[in-house]
């Protein structure tokens, strides 16, 4: 039985405020995080002349989509954003992680970031007069640090590495891809290996994403999952891309799938049954499956269009901000890894506002990305 139609094995546990158990020194911490991140900003706009966000600056898609949420939907599942049935205008956004705009054959994890139109309910501090509701996600199940004070450590060795030799890096990712072919010729992953450049290379579009860290869902908490389920999608799962000798492959793959084919995708909730085995504050544990699996509570459809070109990246890159933080208070962001992002991606934004002289845009239902 696949994990969209398996049963729950227990109850989901109820959201309460005291799930969180911010630390002392969180501030600070925080306060670091987002400098840290700026400062990657900084050094791109330095050479290059252009603000770019701190993580995530190469997009490889920027689509128009529909989300439709499930009809009859158990009541556990019917929370937030999905307590009804409802059609959304959507806007995707497929990326690299990296702050520097980097050859493909620089290969890293990847993300999707989703920005759902026209949503009504209560909605987070900061976020009153919108009416978005954002997922950020990432393709590994888990975050690559616990908490923001251990992510912090990585994030300065990235943002070291900023505009470091080309060439160099070109050379350190294929060794790292294939030291992770061998940790995983014996079964293992290491996603330290991928975050520093060795992700297979492998069609984005075959990807499944994750919110990694918990968030709300309404009367529970869960976390998220993007997956293919269109046949034309399903076929790239781990679908092998060569990338040398084209910069910008990932992209090129993505505009050439789009140009005449629909993608349809799952929207899947992993409901919290359990608290010791699945902890809100560290984002690195897996919750196990066989504890409360993925269910499906609504499906994102694109259509065949333009996936990317210069007018969408000025309106997509430019323009709109992606953050946890905006949305509903039904689907307020839980634990370390997601309070650090409020500060860090409010910051990020305001830089290339101010920066590129182009205000940030929340969007309304009838908002068209150009081109």
């Amino acid at each position: 039985m696949s994990a969209a139609f398996a049963q729950p094995n227990a109850k989901p546990l109820p959201y309460a405020p005291s799930v969180e158990n911010p630390g002392p020194d969180e501030a600070r911490i925080f306060e670091e995080l987002a400098e840290t991140m700026l400062s990657i900003s900084a050094k791109t706009f330095e050479d290059s002349g252009h603000a770019n966000r701190s993580v995530h600056a190469k997009s490889h898609g920027l689509l128009i989509g529909r989300l439709d949420v499930l009809d009859d939907l158990p009541a556990e599942l019917a929370q937030g954003l999905f307590a009804r049935a409802e059609s959304y205008p959507a806007i995707l956004r497929l990326s690299t992680t990296p702050g520097d705009i980097l050859p493909d054959s620089v290969s890293t994890p990847r993300g999707l970031a989703v920005k759902v139109l026209g949503v009504s309910g209560d909605r987070m501090p900061g976020s009153e007069d919108e009416a978005t509701q954002d997922f950020v996600m990432a393709n590994a199940p888990v975050f690559s640090a616990p908490d923001a004070k251990q992510f912090l450590k990585t994030l300065k060795l990235l943002a070291a590495t900023t505009d470091r030799a080309e060439t160099a890096k070109k050379a350190l990712s294929a060794g790292l891809r294939a030291a992770e072919r061998v940790v995983e010729a014996f079964g293992g992953e290491s996603a330290t290996l991928k975050t520093l450049g060795g992700h297979p290379e492998t069609h984005i579009l075959g990807e499944t994403f994750y919110s990694q860290a918990a968030l709300r869902f309404g009367d529970h908490i869960a976390k998220l999952q993007i997956v293919p389920v269109s046949p034309e999608l399903t076929a790239l799962a781990n679908a092998p891309l060569t990338v040398n000798g084209k910069p910008n492959g990932l992209r090129e793959a993505v505009v050439e799938f789009f140009r005449d084919n629909e993608a349809v995708w799952e929207l899947r909730a992993q409901l919290r049954t359990d608290e010791e085995r699945m902890p809100v504050e560290d984002a690195s544990v897996l919750w196990p499956e066989e504890l409360s699996p993925y269910r499906a509570v609504a499906r994102l459809t694109v259509p065949a269009q333009t996936a990317w070109s210069e007018e969408r990246s000025r309106a997509g890159d430019d323009r709109l901000s992606f953050s946890p933080w905006h949305g509903l208070a039904a689907h307020r962001p839980l634990g370390s890894i997601m309070r650090a992002r409020r500060l860090a991606y409010d910051r990020s934004a305001e830089f290339r506002m101010d920066r590129n002289g182009c205000p940030m845009q929340e969007p309304s239902a009838g908002y068209r990305l150009p081109g």
